[in-house]
This record gives structure tokens, sequence and C-alpha cells, in this order.
């Protein structure tokens, strides 16, 4: 029950963070200022719908500071080449690139892992980092040690993932490698941060999420272990939609500019190390 308890107030929590982002990000959208970087015939092409996942890696709030990753190197490459940027807050990645297709997005900026399969369905950008998958799992109470300590442990066993991620192709060829069966359960609901605290609480057994996340949320849920890998690093990317024509090839360019400069190397340092 404590633990029920537990997670709905997480939940009511997580909810009105990210009212009060969409709130915060309302405001600031109020005060800023559109500058024309280009001529495409319309008066809001320099402003971009963003799609940003709302993690502690990507996006998060804290008080009434915005900061993440993703939305600090996005905030900077707005300013640098006169764009003005609306965020949409979004924790479901499936229903994002759904939205996404249909053109309410230009972008879908997440921790999303660049793969082949993926490649041949989505527009992915510039890589921004690189990150890998790990296992997330409780320590036994008994030992203090995790009951999976290497890939093979898993032949039978189940994993929940992200839907819509990339991570259930890596798990459907780990299973081909370790010659057995491991049972994928993708979350339509849920994004790396709630797979990671069902985990942590006992609600489900195994989750697999990005390690860079996953190294962030475990400062505050020690029982929890994430010293299975689960795949090699992995370039992360943005995906464009095709909205607007001009997105991908610009942003491309400025991604690239960007990762030269020194505050990207300042955000990394901040964020990645």
């Amino acid at each position: 029950m404590k633990q029920l308890k537990f997670l709905y107030t997480r939940s009511v929590i997580y909810v009105v963070a990210l009212a009060v982002a969409v709130i915060s990000m309302v405001s600031l959208r109020k005060c800023q200022h559109s500058h024309a970087g280009f001529d495409t015939g319309s008066a809001e092409t320099d402003t971009l719908d963003v799609a940003i996942e709302y993690s502690p890696l990507s996006f998060y709030t804290y008080a009434d500071t915005l900061g993440g990753f993703n939305y600090d190197l996005l905030n900077y490459i707005a300013g640098r080449h006169g764009l003005t940027l609306r965020f949409h807050p979004v924790v479901s990645l499936s229903q994002s690139l759904e939205n996404l297709d249909k053109g309410s997005y230009d972008i879908l900026v997440a921790d999303i892992p660049l793969t082949y399969q993926y490649r041949e369905k989505l527009n992915f950008l510039e890589p921004v980092m690189t990150d890998r998958q790990v296992l997330v799992q409780l320590r036994d109470s008994v030992t203090k040690k995790p009951p999976v300590k290497r890939q093979l442990d898993l032949a039978g066993d189940t994993v929940w993932v992200i839907a819509g991620s990339s991570v259930a192709d890596r798990i459907s060829n780990l299973s081909q490698e370790i010659g057995d069966t491991i049972y994928v359960r993708p979350d339509s609901v849920n994004g790396a941060e709630q797979l990671f605290i069902l985990t942590a609480m006992g609600q489900i057994k195994h989750a697999v999420i990005n390690e860079r996340v996953a190294r962030q949320l475990i400062k505050d849920y020690p029982q929890a272990d994430i010293s299975v890998y689960i795949s090699f690093s992995q370039f992360q990317s943005w995906i464009a939609g095709g909205r607007h024509p001009w997105v991908a090839d610009s942003l491309n360019s400025w991604i690239k500019q960007a990762k030269n400069d020194k505050a990207y190397k300042t955000l990394t340092k901040r964020y990645l190390k």
C-alpha cells in the first residue's frame, strides 16, 4: 500500500510538473521575438513546434527553472539563428511519433537511439550525443546484488520498454544472440523516468532505458541496479517531421555548427559528464 500510495503521489506531482512546464513555456513564448532567418513565404516560418520529452536529461523543471541538455541546446541553436521555439512537453514516445507524422510538430526531441531499422522509417537529424541502454532491476534484498548479472540471464524473462522506441528491436536482436526468448512489454503511457521508478518500487520486474537517464535517477533509488548493459554506445538524435521542408537540412547544419562551439562543450560537461 505504501508503494502504491507513493506511486500515486509521484504521478500527481508528475502531472502538475508537466502543467507548470507548459505554463512556463507559454510565458516564455510570449516574451520571445521572431527573427526572419529565411524566406519561405510564411509569417510563421521562423517558429518551430517542438515536442520535447520530459525526462531528467532531455527536459525538466525545478522550482521556476527549466533545463535539460536537449532543451538548452535547442535554445542555443534558436538564439543563434533567429528562431522562436514553441515547446510541447510529452511523455508518450509512440503518441508523439504519431503526432509528428500528422504534422502537429516540426521536430521530436527525446533520448532516441539512432538505429538502422529506425533510420529507414524516420528522418533522424545530426546526432547530438551518444548513449547506451541498460537493464533496470532491483537488487536482492538479502545479497544486495542484482539477480540478473549478464545478458544471458534474461533468457525467458520479460522486460518493459517505451512503446515506439527502437529498444524493442535491440531486445529482439539480443534474443537471437543468446538463443532464447526475451519477452518485451511496450509501455505506451510511461516514459523512461516512470519505468525506472516502477522497477525501483517493485511494480515491474525489469525495464530497459538509456543509461544517462538511469544514472540521474539511481541517485534517489539506491535499491535499483543498472550494471547490466543491453547495447553498445549509440548515437542519439532528434527526429524531423515533414511539415516544413527546410527544417531537416537547416537543423542538420546548425547542429553540426553547434557541436564545434564552446557552448556545446559547456552543456556536455554540465549534463553528460
